[in-house]
């Protein structure tokens, strides 16, 4: 084998590996604001809150590495204007970085209680991307 076919066969073999499917849970932020977020999940036992990863607009986070582990996730997002993505399932949070265990008795174990926005993966998803867009305006009457 010349030495220029070699070289085409690894650059094949890497090219495969790096356009093989990636596993992972990823959010991208579609607005025209920087946006802070935190994820919410379960292990089918436990529950664990975490945050925030800052994105700016038009940018896009693995929020978690390798194949999904769960049907469900939830994500609250604000940006710097004010805005929220919320919902109704709580869990707990706090001001500056965290990692949370559990969902219940935030405030007495000095946190804050969330309403995170629920997304189905569904049963048998491995990957799975949230897109944040700006709200619609509603039409004023």
């Amino acid at each position: 084998m010349s030495g220029r076919t070699t070289r085409l066969v690894i650059i094949s073999c890497c090219l495969c590996a790096i356009s093989a499917a990636r596993a992972d849970f990823r959010l991208c932020n579609n607005t025209t604001s920087r946006v802070s977020v935190a994820l919410a999940y379960t292990d089918g036992r436990n529950w664990l809150s975490e945050g925030w990863w800052n994105l700016h607009a038009s940018a896009c986070e693995t929020l978690l590495r390798g194949p999904l582990a769960a049907q469900y996730y939830y994500v609250y997002a604000m940006d710097e204007r004010g805005g929220e993505w919320k919902g109704k399932a709580f869990m707990c949070t706090r001001d500056h970085e965290f990692r949370i265990d559990g969902r219940d008795d935030c405030f007495a174990r000095g946190f804050d209680r969330t309403g995170f926005f629920e997304i189905d993966t569904g049963r048998d998803a491995k990957n799975w991307t949230v897109q944040l867009t700006d709200p619609t305006p509603s039409s004023t009457q």
